[in-house]
């Protein structure tokens, strides 16, 4: 069963920075696309993706202000987050797609505080 961790969320004000990571129990080429998606009160929305061949995408509210990367290791991922505003206050979630199965993390929170 595949286990991803996620890490590094809390307070922040607003302007400021945060690098969460989430590290799977197992090597993350194996997954098609790893991605990090948020979720405040209403539905979870993608916000970055990562696939196998290291071809990134970002949610219009992301551009210019988070980055995901892999981990020069085998099993995390990050995601740099810059210039943090109080709408990016939300439950962050790690996600890692192979084939037809999604894996999920148990989430971590980030609060924005203006």
């Amino acid at each position: 069963q595949v286990q991803l961790v996620e890490s590094g969320g809390g307070l922040v004000q607003a302007g400021g920075s945060l690098r969460l990571s989430c590290t799977a129990s197992e090597n993350i080429f194996n997954f098609n696309t790893m991605g990090w998606y948020r979720q405040a009160p209403g539905k979870r929305e993608l916000v970055a993706r990562i696939t196998d061949g290291g071809n990134t995408y970002y949610a219009d509210s992301a551009k210019g202000r988070f980055t995901i990367s892999r981990d020069a290791g085998w099993n995390t991922v990050h995601l740099q987050m810059n210039g943090l505003k109080s709408e990016d206050t939300a439950v962050y979630y790690c996600n890692a797609n192979k084939l037809s199965s999604n894996y999920w993390g148990q989430g971590t929170q980030v609060t924005v505080s203006s």
